[in-house]
């Protein structure tokens, strides 16, 4: 039976661990994603409106086949600097890639626009980030915190508060993928104006409120609801995440597998990929399960990857908190008063 891995956390990949730091004032943050050791690693970009830094070393035809960070952060193109703090970090302990006598710690990065939501921006001459990430980096653990943390601090959609979140599922094959996303999407989470995720079919546990699908189909399911209809064109926004495995997989694989992931973007937010989101997902292979995927693997590991995605996107919208100056409610703060 198919079910999520013990902590249904991107944490249940052996290898891996999370940190977070915001800054609740400026209603931002940022996620880091450490590797114990070097990892396989891609990425798929599929929104229209992407921000990015070391992504173009994550190509398969590209010569480093390995990450030792993954960073997830607000702050759209300002956030950028938060990948040098984590290099900052990881220097200390002699990580990176190796040129000569130096290492350069590899760290790809996506950013998400959250500049627009209630925050204090006025950070003076340099933004926060750098340090943001080297404090991510330094709390780094098995566990941490969903929903108003992190990358997902300062999260908005169409009508909610976003999040970060995350989800797991071990397959019968023995191996575990797992999604880590920090979603502020243009589109929306819900079913028209019900309180349904479109992410409900794939629910596990009742994680995001166990509320189920409509017994019947709302009117106008073509509607489309979005963030800040009248400036659409003029604000970015964007689901951002990283799908892991532990999964023996080559680089060109785990591209593979980061393209299947967002098809859970799509099930799980309405619109997707609009030319107003930066969507992205990266991919990473631990190895650690010592499971080289066959044929049959393969196809449920792509079907996996977005049902799990789909899940952890829903499950860091549901856990967002309130806090002070929000443009938007909470998801339970709306629907479970």
């Amino acid at each position: 039976m198919i079910k999520p891995g013990p902590h249904n956390s991107i944490t249940d990949i052996k290898g891996l661990k999370v940190g977070n730091a915001q800054d609740d004032n400026l209603k931002s943050g940022v996620t880091v994603l450490l590797c114990d050791e070097p990892m396989i690693a891609s990425v798929a970009v599929h929104g229209g409106g992407p921000g990015t830094r070391d992504t173009e070393l994550l190509s398969p035809e590209n010569s480093v086949e390995a990450v030792d960070a993954l960073v997830l952060s607000g702050g759209s193109a300002f956030g950028l600097d938060a990948a040098s703090g984590v290099q900052a970090y990881l220097r200390e302990f002699g990580r990176g890639f190796a040129v000569g006598p130096v290492n350069v710690p590899i760290v790809p990065q996506a950013i998400l626009f959250d500049l627009i939501n209630g925050g204090d921006k006025n950070w003076g001459k340099y933004p926060p980030y750098r340090e943001l990430g080297f404090n991510a980096a330094s709390n780094a653990a098995t566990t941490f915190e969903t929903g108003t943390f992190g990358a997902g601090s300062g999260a908005l959609v169409a009508g909610l508060k976003g999040g970060l979140g995350t989800a797991s599922v071990k397959l019968e094959s023995g191996i575990t993928i797992a999604a880590l996303f920090a979603v502020n999407a243009l589109g929306s989470p819900l079913i028209c104006n019900t309180h349904h995720f479109h992410a409900a079919l794939f629910e596990q546990n009742n994680e995001f409120g166990g509320h189920g699908l409509p017994s019947s189909m709302p009117e106008n399911p073509d509607v489309l609801n979005i963030k800040f209809r009248e400036q659409a064109s003029d604000v970015s926004n964007t689901t951002i995440g990283i799908l892991a495995t532990d999964a023996i997989l080559t680089k060109a694989q785990a591209k593979r597998l980061a393209i299947a992931a967002h098809d859970g973007i799509a099930r799980a937010l309405y619109p997707a990929h609009t030319p107003f989101d930066g969507d992205l997902v990266f991919s990473l292979a631990s190895g650690t399960s010592k499971v080289i995927p066959d044929a049959n693997d393969w196809t449920d590991m792509s079907g996996h990857a977005a049902n799990v995605t789909a899940r952890a996107i829903a499950n860091g919208i549901y856990a967002a908190t309130k806090a002070e100056n929000d443009l938007f409610p909470t998801y339970r703060g709306k629907f479970q008063r």
